[in-house]
């Protein structure tokens, strides 16, 4: 299997509801699993993308959403065995439980610091036992755990704080965007085959959007799409297929999104315009997978510079770019023309916030899509934005790490400001 394979593969997770929930469930089990007992305390501590963007996103199977409440979800009922998904069997029981924890005052969740990458420390305590679990890196990643003052795991990558560990590049960044394209001409299909399980699960959550009677944009977007899901309009069918699937996610309903790089809505954007694409225009399965894996390869690309977690929309930024340069693909762009599409979207799109995982990334994936199909088709033409002016670099790869720079160090007060402002509402 090719080393690009690989990373596609491990990558792509399924993800129930916004993540960052699942991840804090995920977290607040894993340590209530080590211990004995009624749960007295609930503590946890996040990094400041963790904490903005489940702050007010819809949890699954509940009535309820943010930080609190997945919490003490985590505490009562979530799998930890499920990892992402472990709020998949919350019962109305469960979550009236949940909810009378918070309002015993048994669930603390605050802003350990203002950072992109990573960081959930959950600890559970009952009379006679306490336990802390401590994820780094990415949403599921536990590094140490904890037991009554004592290390009862330590991951085997992790490293000692006297340790001088020299800073490893990210596999996608040793990969040249010409060599990512070689890549995406040459790979037989059958190795890529697994990308079509993305599709067959977004499908289902848009689904799942289209007959519930809490998605308001939806509908709007089926509306304009002539009522049918594939219509002869490949944008509204993109936008209906991406943001219906988007909307469904945030507001909690009971379908698992396929992440890339840890993001279910990453993944939806990466993956449904461009199935839209393949259907309104009646292309093969091989074309679809291919442009898949450029989409988030680019994805990944970017993110590994911006972190997993910050103040800029990764899902319009990062996937936005990537799902552009499957676009450009798909309608037979060279790599002179996929660079001409990153230079269009680093111009056009870069700056978008993120203010947290919520109703609102349904309208940025509708900006995005716009800004994609619209960046495409002037590349595909001969036109954008030249290397000279604003954030473009010389080379399509510089571009990129200039777009990840741009959310960290870049956007870090920016970070600070938008938790300020949830926060005071």
């Amino acid at each position: 299997m090719n080393e690009l394979t690989r990373l596609i593969k491990e990558d792509m997770k399924p993800a129930l509801g916004v993540t960052e929930p699942g991840a804090i469930a995920f977290a607040v089990a894993s340590a209530k699993s080590y211990v004995q007992g009624e749960v007295k305390r609930v503590h946890v501590a996040l990094n400041s993308g963790m904490y903005k963007n489940a702050y007010t996103c819809g949890i699954p199977n509940s009535n309820r959403y943010g930080n609190l409440y997945a919490a003490a979800l985590g505490a009562v009922a979530a799998d930890a065995k499920k990892g992402l998904e472990s709020l998949a069997d919350i019962t109305p029981e469960d979550d009236e439980a949940a909810a009378q924890m918070v309002a015993d005052g048994k669930v603390t969740v605050l802003l350990d610091h203002i950072g992109s990458e990573i960081t959930i420390d959950a600890t559970v305590e009952t009379a006679k036992d306490c336990c802390t679990v401590y994820i780094q890196d990415s949403h599921t990643h536990i590094v140490r755990i904890e037991k009554n003052g004592e290390v009862i795991c330590l991951a085997e990558d992790t490293q000692d704080e006297n340790d001088t560990v020299k800073e490893k590049v990210p596999m996608i960044h040793q990969y040249s965007l010409e060599e990512i394209l070689e890549y995406i001409r040459q790979v037989p299909q059958e190795e890529i085959a697994f990308i079509q399980e993305a599709f067959a699960m977004n499908l289902e959550l848009l689904e799942e959007g289209m007959q519930s009677e809490r998605t308001t944009i939806t509908r709007q977007l089926l509306q304009e799409n002539g009522n049918q899901k594939i219509s002869t309009d490949v944008l509204k069918t993109a936008q209906l297929l991406c943001n219906g699937a988007i909307e469904a996610r945030v507001l909690g309903l009971s379908r698992p999104a396929m992440s890339i790089t840890g993001s279910g809505a990453h993944g939806i954007i990466a993956t449904m315009p461009l199935y839209a694409y393949k259907e309104v225009c009646g292309l093969t399965e091989d074309v679809l997978l291919r442009a898949t894996a450029l989409s988030y390869l680019i994805t990944m690309y970017i993110k590994e510079y911006s972190g997993k977690l910050s103040a800029f929309c990764g899902c319009g930024i990062a996937a936005g770019t990537g799902m552009a340069c499957g676009l450009a693909y798909m309608q037979g762009g060279d790599k002179a023309a996929i660079t001409r599409v990153i230079q269009n979207m680093a111009s056009g799109l870069t700056g978008m916030i993120c203010d947290g995982g919520n109703h609102g990334c349904a309208m940025k994936g509708v900006v995005a899509v716009d800004a994609a199909f619209r960046a495409v088709s002037m590349a595909l033409q001969g036109v954008c934005i030249e290397d000279i002016h604003g954030i473009n670099g010389k080379t399509p790869e510089d571009t990129m790490r200039h777009m990840g720079m741009i959310a960290s160090p870049g956007m870090v007060q920016t970070e600070k400001t938008i938790v300020e402002i949830m926060e005071q509402k």
